[in-house]
C-alpha cells in the first residue's frame, strides 16, 4: 500500500478491506521477503497489517498531530518491522510489528510537539507519554485519602511510579506545561503593540562599549611599544623572538645566535619582562591618578 498521496480515510478503507493472514501464510511471506526480497510478499504483509498500524495511530490523536501524518509514521514503522523481522524466532509478525509502529509514532509526536526538542532518552519518552496519566491517578488516590499533594510531592511520587530521576520529572513538567510562542507576536491586541522580541536585551557590544574597548586596546598597544623601546637591542630581540612570533624560538637557538648560554638567555628575558612591567605599572598609576 502506498503511503504517499492517500488521505487517512482512503487508507483506512483500504486497510479494512485487506486480507487477514493466518500464521502459516504470514510465515511464508516473511521468508519470501527475507530470503528472496520478494516485493509482492512484502506488500501483502504490509497491507494485511496496515489496519493494525492505523488503529495504533488513532490512539495518539490527542497529542494534536494530524491523523494523516500519524498514519504515515505508523506505516513507516510497519515497514521497518517487516524489514527487520526474523521468522525463525517463532514470533508472530503482528506481535513484533507493534513495537516498531509504536516507536515510530512516538518519535514523530515528540519531534513535533514543540520547536524545542522535548527529549530522546527512554526516561524522557516514558515521561512524555505517561506523566499526565500517572499524575491524574496519584491525585485521584490522594483525594480519596483526603490528602492534597503539593507540586514537589507530586513530582517525587511520579518519579517513583515511572522509575525515573526527579529532575527528569521536573524538566518534563515544564515542557508539557508550556507552549511555543512567536517572539514577533505583539504584547497587546493593538495593531501597533510592541513585539515580545523588543524586550530581549541586545547582547551585541554597544557603540560606547565598542569605542572604549577600541580606545583601551590602542592605548595598551602604545604603552607596549614604548616599553619595548625602553629595552636594549638584545633584550628587544629576545622578547620579539620569544613572545611576538607565531612560533617562538627556543632559548637554545637564541643562545647560539647571541653567543650566550641557554640559562643566560632566560635571565635576560626575565630582566626584560621586569623592565616592561615596571614601565606599564607606572603608566597605569599615572592614568588612575589623572582620573
Amino acid at each position: 500500500m502506498a503511503l504517499d498521496g492517500d488521505s487517512g480515510s482512503v487508507m483506512s478503507r483500504k486497510a479494512m478491506k485487506a486480507e487477514l493472514l493466518d500464521a502459516e501464510t504470514e510465515l511464508r511471506l516473511a521468508y519470501a521477503w527475507r530470503d528472496q526480497r520478494d516485493e509482492k510478499a512484502l506488500h501483502r504483509l504490509i497491507n494485511a497489517y496496515m489496519r493494525l498500524a492505523i488503529s495504533m495511530a488513532a490512539k495518539f490523536r490527542r497529542y494534536g498531530a494530524p491523523m494523516n501524518d500519524l498514519i504515515q509514521e505508523a506505516g513507516l514503522g510497519l515497514m521497518k518491522a517487516a524489514d527487520k523481522f526474523d521468522p525463525d524466532r517463532g514470533v508472530r509478525f503482528s506481535t513484533y510489528a507493534v513495537w516498531w509502529i509504536k516507536a515510530s509514532i512516538q518519535d514523530y509526536v515528540m519531534r513535533n510537539w514543540s520547536m524545542v526538542r522535548t527529549g530522546s532518552t527512554s526516561n524522557q519518552k516514558s515521561l512524555f507519554f505517561n506523566m499526565r496519566r500517572v499524575q491524574a491517578q496519584l491525585e485521584r488516590e490522594a483525594s480519596q485519602r483526603g490528602e492534597q499533594l503539593d507540586r514537589h510531592q507530586l513530582h517525587q511520587l511520579i518519579a517513583t511510579e515511572v522509575g525515573v530521576p526527579l529532575h527528569d520529572v521536573e524538566m518534563m513538567d515544564g515542557r508539557l506545561s508550556g507552549s511555543d510562542y512567536s517572539l514577533n507576536a505583539t504584547q497587546s491586541v493593538e495593531e501597533e503593540g510592541r513585539e515580545w522580541i523588543d524586550l530581549l536585551e541586545d547582547e551585541a557590544e554597544q557603540a560606547k562599549e565598542s569605542f572604549e574597548s577600541s580606545h583601551d586596546t590602542d592605548q595598551l598597544r602604545v604603552w607596549l611599544l614604548d616599553a619595548l623601546n625602553g629595552l636594549s637591542d638584545r633584550e628587544r630581540l629576545i622578547i620579539r623572538e620569544r613572545k611576538l612570533r607565531e612560533e617562538p624560538r627556543t632559548l637554545e637557538s637564541l643562545g647560539v645566535e647571541l653567543g650566550l648560554s641557554k640559562e643566560r638567555v632566560r635571565q635576560v628575558e626575565a630582566a626584560a619582562f621586569g623592565k616592561m612591567r615596571k614601565f606599564l605599572e607606572t603608566n597605569v598609576r599615572e592614568v588612575q591618578h589623572f582620573l
